[in-house]
């Protein structure tokens, strides 16, 4: 669920910046390509679409998207285009109340591959940069706007259709489209058909596979937003756990940094080595109690109050609903310094009370503020178009040869990372499946030190965007998008993700370390700790995080009692 800077993981300028190198992988090349982009604009007919733009890029153009489809609180004033390509700016009706504007962008050298991208947030933002990125690698890319413009969810207010456009219909027609148009334009259908997406992204990509298995041969799907309206109610707890900022259950940006200090000094040492990255955040039996202040001492800045213990406990505790069952999961340790200024800041949180607001009860003075366990019941049993995307059963997607790769930062301040392995799980328990069969469809990293979707203290860049291209090699092992190619095309599926960190998170001041993220129910121990930074420093390991899932599950109803017996969960 990518919300607004810095919560859309924007990479730094100084990433930003540099032109990106990309492996050559074409087999079938336009000839004349600007005469050819300008016939297939007035050529190309489809029921529903109209064609607003038609335009010939050559590589190195910045693209203006000022455009009255791209408001500006879509942040994105302007593109890179890496390749020569022929752009089309398209409306496509999705009701007689509703539609989407999509793109296609066709590289001139194409490698036979469609590729479609995904959105973030409540956003009807194209992500740009991501068609871009994979158009560079000479994927036919198509992204659309999600049903609306700009980043807030009024478009939802009494309008179901925009609802639906959000919920699934977007993505899912813009495939359809986006394949006659690549079939058109090339003279020949595509070989193999991609997904690229993160957060709401990563929330389309699974439903794309729950409901429409057929469209993707291989998807990336990064930091699922899946459970969504209690992901939406959840984002919306924490001001009732932090309260506002002159209650004294509130803690500053201050006082969470000290927490953040406290959790490494507990729990960084678990994985072998202080690095300050929590390679597993799962094993991190945090007790914020150490940083209880004396009585003589109350409330001064190197420690908490016993109120303020509570809230961090809170923080870092289940959300249950008044029926006793998990509404979502805790949020995971080492996000603490980014949420302070999220979820922690004692306001409420913009996308719950939008999503509340226009597509729960259509009530545009519903405030957050009053968020309860009643309003987490109603959200869930509405569920508008079956947005929650919480279905176990993908057989139908494996069956016709699917492949899925799972990530998510471990330092995740918007999605916990801790409700990825629940949905794995959750999958693994409807088909029945051993690791081993899921593998064979369906493999899920846990990135250490990520935070939403890019950024963190983390070996973050895995390919997931063009922060890891300038003066590096591409492979599959160092690139997802590589790697889901790879995998359905050949049969060979990662058993590790190699993620690298820059200085500063700048490519100019070169590498500072590589590590190789293991696959689920795996996980990292560092064994040389004086060559940490480089990836034979660690070895993988098993641990049985299924079972202490599963363990967790049996005890929701008891726990929850005694939760809401201490104030935890608030009141009804």
């Amino acid at each position: 669920m990518k919300v607004l800077t810095p919560l859309l993981s924007a990479l730094p300028l100084a990433l930003a910046s540099h032109p990106p190198s990309y492996p050559h992988d074409h087999d079938h090349t336009v000839s004349h390509p600007q005469a050819a982009c300008a016939r297939f604009g007035k050529s190309f007919h489809a029921p529903n679409v109209q064609v607003n733009l038609v335009q010939y890029v050559v590589a190195g153009t910045n693209l203006s998207l000022e455009q009255g489809y791209n408001l500006s609180t879509c942040t994105r004033p302007s593109q890179v285009v890496p390749v020569d390509l022929c752009r089309l700016v398209m409306n496509v009706a999705t009701s007689n109340r509703s539609g989407i504007t999509l793109e296609a962008w066709l590289p001139t050298e194409w490698s036979g591959r469609f590729l479609s991208t995904g959105n973030g947030g409540l956003s009807g933002c194209i992500q740009y940069e991501d068609l871009a990125y994979t158009a560079g690698f000479g994927f036919a890319t198509v992204g659309a706007n999600n049903g609306h413009n700009g980043t807030s969810g009024l478009p939802f207010l009494n309008n179901s259709d925009v609802v639906a456009d959000f919920a699934y219909r977007s993505v899912h027609t813009g495939v359809l489209i986006g394949k006659q148009i690549t079939k058109a334009y090339y003279g020949q259908a595509h070989k193999k058909s991609y997904y690229l997406g993160c957060s709401t992204g990563g929330r389309q990509a699974f439903k794309e596979i729950q409901d429409f298995p057929g469209d993707f041969d291989g998807i990336v799907a990064g930091a699922p937003a899946v459970a969504f309206n209690n992901l939406s109610s959840w984002s919306g707890s924490f001001l009732l756990k932090t309260g506002t900022p002159n209650s004294p259950t509130f803690l500053t940006p201050a006082k969470w940094a000290l927490v953040h200090g406290d959790i490494l000094k507990q729990c960084d040492s678990l994985d072998g080595i202080a690095d300050g990255i929590l390679e597993d955040p799962e094993l991190c039996p945090y007790r914020p109690e150490n940083l209880l202040c004396p009585s003589s001492t109350p409330n001064v800045t190197t420690c908490l109050t016993s109120p303020q213990v509570q809230t961090v406990r809170k923080v870092f505790t289940d959300l249950y609903g008044s029926d006793g069952q998990i509404v979502f999961p805790r949020m995971n340790y080492g996000s603490e310094i980014p949420d302070s200024h999220i979820y922690y800041n004692g306001i409420p949180f913009s996308y719950t009370e939008d999503w509340y607001r226009y597509a729960i009860y259509n009530d545009p003075s519903w405030s957050a503020a009053n968020l309860s366990l009643a309003d987490f019941s109603y959200a869930h049993a509405k569920n508008p178009s079956n947005i929650e995307t919480w279905e176990g059963d993908l057989s139908a997607f494996k069956n016709r040869g699917g492949k899925v790769i799972q990530y998510h930062g471990q330092a995740d301040s918007i999605i916990t990372s801790t409700n990825s392995p629940r949905y794995y799980n959750f999958v693994a328990d409807t088909m029945s499946l051993p690791s081993s069969e899921m593998d064979s469809f369906y493999r899920f990293f846990r990135i250490s030190g990520m935070d939403h979707c890019s950024g963190g203290v983390g070996a973050w860049g895995i390919g997931q965007n063009a922060a890891v291209l300038a003066g590096e090699e591409q492979t599959p092992q160092n690139n997802l998008l590589l790697r889901i190619v790879d995998w359905v095309e050949n049969g060979q599926g990662p058993e590790t993700v190699r993620g690298v960190k820059y200085i500063n998170d700048t490519l100019s001041l070169g590498k500072d370390f590589e590590r190789d993220h293991c696959k689920y129910p795996l996980r990292n121990t560092c064994v040389d700790p004086a060559n940490y930074k480089q990836p034979a420093a660690w070895k993988v390991q098993g641990i049985l995080l299924s079972i202490v899932v599963k363990l967790k599950e049996l005890h929701f109803a008891a726990m929850s009692k005694v939760l809401r017996q201490t104030g935890c969960l608030g009141s009804s």
